[in-house]
């Protein structure tokens, strides 16, 4: 019933929204007779803020149409690479006419961009894509919308999450770089260890950047909260069926709405302040502060289901069983083995400051990949940055940004690896030994 109380409270809401929109360009048009009231800058912030707090954010656009290479703007259009029910695989094609333009891009790495599906869309990554572009193919995943998704396509799991990203891998072809952000590092080396142990090419380079990889280490909140509640309590309270008026009508998910609760929850006073100033800055008519707040709100605010199964799988196995660093993970019948993957550089990345994933908690995949060279092995840890801050904005493009794009250059060619060795199950006190 929540979901569907908080469906009705967002129709109601919706045209009280319009009319503060409407009522605010009233007191600050040149041209309206309302604009020379008095406190009429005021009463038009305060309605626009009103506007914004009672508006329903739909998904934003990535909205890159051109990017720089070699000093040359080229134009660049949005592709539909795959399509799968609960997820697209994006390319981001660079065109030109420019031969020196052109003979430099088709010599760039080709990276594949694993973005999180854990509340806000992929457009959050749109920072990471950018600087991408100047210097690499790029193609991203773009995680549907659990309510948009009909319920006859089926349950999605986190080995589905797997599946998917192994197709991505062999769509995008052997020779590419894959960059997982967040929520997906775990997923991403459980496909790329698979594909491993299958035999089959694994990419040339990972980079993980901010994860859970081994929840354990230095917990946040967000692990605290997932270790101290229960299977039962997540799948009792946290759980709805999307309402009728949606395609994915009687599917469970963990609703978008929720998730965003919870983020405010985290930091409600930085979200108060930075209300307020939204308000100041439109009194004082600093329009250039203003339309930082808006751009930066409409992405935060924008928020999607997550399918239920998919949220409890990760809950259990991630957050509770930590099966990927315990060894216990099996997918579609076979074993999680991270120590298997031996052609692939790995990188990590985590944030001085992040308080969604601890310190430590990314780099314990170098304890798993035990089988890269140690000197393909590489950790970076981003001064002063946060969680967000290692994706996206000043410290992405300027500290993390040129460490990533160093460490895909150096492996455009695959590195060494040590002689490979058989995958059949290793007999326990052997696999005890070499931990």
């Amino acid at each position: 019933m929540l979901y569907q109380w908080y469906e009705t409270q967002r129709a109601l809401m919706a045209p009280f929204s319009e009319f503060a929109s409407a009522s605010a360009k009233l007191y600050n048009h040149p041209l309206s007779p309302f604009v020379h009231t008095p406190l009429a800058q005021r009463i038009s912030a305060g309605l626009d803020l009103v506007h914004r707090l009672a508006k329903d954010y739909e998904k934003p656009e990535f909205d890159i149409t051109s990017a720089t290479v070699g000093g040359i703007e080229v134009a660049v259009q949005q592709q539909v690479a795959l399509q799968k029910p609960f997820c697209r695989l994006l390319r981001f094609k660079r065109f030109t006419d420019n031969n020196q333009a052109l003979e430099r891009m088709k010599s760039q790495p080709t990276v594949l961009v694993v973005a999180p599906l854990s509340g806000h869309h992929s457009t959050l990554l749109r920072d990471t894509v950018r600087s991408l572009l100047h210097d690499h193919k790029v193609f991203i995943t773009d995680w549907t919308d659990a309510r948009m998704v009909p319920a006859d396509a089926g349950p999605f799991h986190l080995d589905d999450y797997v599946a998917y990203v192994q197709e991505f891998i062999r769509h995008v072809g052997p020779n590419a770089h894959v960059i997982s952000v967040c929520q997906p590092t775990v997923p991403v080396l459980a496909a790329v260890s698979l594909m491993a142990s299958a035999g089959e090419n694994t990419p040339l380079t990972m980079t993980m950047m901010g994860g859970p990889i081994d929840a354990r280490k230095s917990p946040t909140a967000v692990n605290n909260l997932a270790m101290d509640k229960s299977y039962q309590w997540f799948e009792n309270n946290v759980i709805y069926r999307v309402p009728q008026n949606y395609p994915g009508a009687g599917r469970r998910v963990y609703p978008g709405f929720l998730q965003y609760s919870g983020f405010v929850a985290m930091n409600p006073d930085r979200h108060v302040t930075s209300h307020y100033d939204y308000f100041l800055d439109l009194v004082r008519g600093d329009e250039e502060s203003a339309e930082s707040h808006r751009a930066f709100y409409d992405e935060y605010n924008a928020v999607l289901d997550m399918p239920a199964e998919y949220y409890l799988d990760t809950i259990k196995k991630v957050f509770q069983e930590f099966a990927l660093v315990n060894g216990t993970w099996v997918v579609d019948g076979q074993p999680v083995r991270p120590a298997d993957i031996r052609r692939t550089a790995l990188l990590t990345i985590e944030g001085e400051l992040d308080d969604i994933s601890g310190t430590g908690q990314t780099r314990a995949a170098h304890d798993l990949c035990s089988g890269i060279p140690q000197q393909h092995r590489f950790h970076y840890e981003a001064q002063g940055a946060g969680h967000y801050g290692i994706f996206s904005g000043r410290r992405w493009r300027e500290q993390v940004y040129p460490r990533v794009r160093s460490f895909i250059a150096d492996y455009e060619k695959p590195p060494a690896a040590s002689p490979a060795r058989k995958t059949a199950p290793r007999p326990a006190a052997k696999a005890a030994r070499r931990r």
